[in-house]
Parts: structure tokens; sequence; C-alpha cells
């Protein structure tokens, strides 16, 4: 019995990293830069996130679909790396983004109704010139 007891945790370990890796691809444009999101549409997707990720490509992100457009919030609890989240409206235009640091319990709220967040290496949208107002392009249509 104390062997199953102890191949628990490190089972789940392994089924959550193989769920973060097939989580579904999106190809999204801020202007002309093009980004390559993982796609958490549940909520398990979700509450995952990037957390315990070591790095992310220059262009790669997550974005998250949430069931409704409401006043979301993100936070970074297990999340190593310094992102940048920029909340979305339902037709894609960037509501606001806030800079989140690893480890930080401190949520970040949409300043208005969001139906989704794309997370980002930390610094991406500015460096990129993206900002409220711009759209995300190539964003599916909800569900």
């Amino acid at each position: 019995m104390a062997k199953k007891a102890a191949l628990t945790p490190f089972l789940l370990f392994i089924a959550l990293q193989n769920a973060a890796a097939q989580l579904p691809v999106a190809t999204l444009n801020a202007g002309i830069h093009v980004i390559r999101a993982e796609v958490a549409d549940t909520f398990e997707s979700r509450a995952r996130g990037l957390m315990q990720r070591e790095s992310l490509g220059p262009n790669q992100g997550m974005l998250f679909i949430f069931p409704e457009e409401a006043g979301h919030c993100m936070w970074m609890k297990n999340t190593l790396i310094p992102l940048s989240v920029a909340f979305l409206d339902a037709k894609g235009r960037i509501i606001n983004i806030a800079d989140m640091q690893p480890h930080s319990e401190q949520s970040h709220c949409a300043a208005r109704p969001a139906r989704y967040a794309l997370e980002m290496s930390k610094g991406w949208f500015s460096a990129k010139g993206v900002r409220p107002g711009s759209v995300i392009q190539g964003l599916q249509p909800v569900r």
C-alpha cells in the first residue's frame, strides 16, 4: 500500500504535464505579430493556466476563454515566470493589460467585463506596441 500512495502524486504530476502538453493551440494576430497561444477553455485548464512552466517561447502564450463575459481576474500562484495579461472583450478588443509577478496571489482584474484573457511573457505587449484598444485577431467564435 505504501508504494501505491507514493506513486499517486507522481502519476497526478505526469497527468497534469500531459494535459498541459495536449492543449489546443490557436494562431492569433496582434497587428503584424503572430501569437501561438495554448487554449484554456475548460475549468481545469483555466485553473492550471501556465503554472509550473519554466519558460515561454518569444511569441507563445495562453488564451483563456471564459464561459461568459464578466469581471474575470487572474493571479500567479505556482506560476514561475513573470507574465503580462491582456483582458479582451467578446470581439477581441483589449480592455486593459496588467503585468504580473511570479508566485503572487495578487488579483489582476479586467477593467470591465471580459470574455478572454491572453497571457504572454512579461512586457510582450508593450514591446510590440500592443495597447488597450488594439484587437487580437483569430479568435474563434465563442461556443
